[in-house]
């Protein structure tokens, strides 16, 4: 796997990022994953999975704890999550991929160092646990890999250098990601969930705002339009977009064809 990247700085290539209430949809899951497969050339999938981690947790006598929509990671739920994450979900897709006759490859940060991130220090007296800030993605081991055909299907977990596992959002997994793969490519990063886009109305589902620029972001966040888990979605794309990835797209799972949605510029 050590072949050179070579003539392909401007290729295209989609990291497309599936929320958890796709994951748990299965109509939705499966058109998704027909979609992603009629993806041409390089892609990856990026997934979350945090409803079924909050059921595995209940099953097993433990409460989850949610802060602004992040998760408490503490050890018993760290294990739970990395097999969540890493184990159940990442490899269904997997399998589910092959089917369609997409070459897949399960990843968390640690396989093959691809993400590393060190533990989120304690702030506004919050601990978070064992979740993980990215410090760095390998975005030539990436490269190295989608150049040999094979898409990489990223799990929301990281690690810290030092034999840790670490929970990560896995939008900002889906940014890095992208991130990390646009000096190699010309990177179109997907959020995909449940809805058309960002909308101005959240009752209803027609009112997609279709280009969100920083100066917009700041006022519907100022004037209550954007808020909760969409807050962190629109700045990541923005960090993406300021990294150099090309474009930024928010839209629902089936339509991931870079047409659709909200264009985050």
């Amino acid at each position: 796997m050590d072949t050179p990247i070579l003539n392909n700085a401007r290729e295209a290539c989609f990291v497309v990022k599936v929320g958890g209430a796709v994951v748990e949809d299965e109509a939705q899951l499966d058109l998704l994953l027909q979609h992603f497969s009629a993806i041409p050339g390089k892609k990856v999938l990026v997934h979350g999975g945090g409803r079924k981690a909050t059921k595995m947790a209940a099953a097993l006598g433990l409460e989850s704890k949610m802060v602004n929509g992040r998760r408490i990671t503490d050890a018993q739920t760290l294990e739970v999550v990395t097999m969540v994450y890493g184990g159940l979900v990442n490899k269904n897709l997997v399998a589910r991929l092959q089917a369609c006759g997409v070459n897949a490859l399960g990843l968390t940060g640690a396989d093959i160092n691809v993400i590393r991130s060190h533990k989120r220090p304690v702030k506004d007296g919050i601990d978070f646990g064992f979740v993980g800030d990215v410090e760095q993605a390998d975005g030539k081991a990436l490269a190295t890999l989608i150049d040999n055909g094979i898409t990489p299907v990223m799990a929301p977990l990281t690690h810290d250098g030092n034999g840790h596992m670490l929970n990560t959002n896995a939008d900002t997994i889906a940014s890095e990601t992208a991130k990390a793969l646009a000096p190699f490519y010309d990177v179109t990063l997907i959020f995909s969930f449940e809805k058309k886009g960002v909308l101005a109305d959240p009752d209803d589902d027609d009112s997609v705002i279709p280009v969100i620029t920083k100066d917009d972001f700041e006022r519907y966040k100022a004037d209550g339009t954007i808020s909760g888990g969409m807050l962190p979605k629109i700045e990541n794309a923005l960090q993406a977009v300021g990294a150099g990835v090309t474009r930024v797209i928010i839209t629902l799972a089936t339509a991931i064809d870079g047409r659709h949605g909200t264009e985050i510029k």
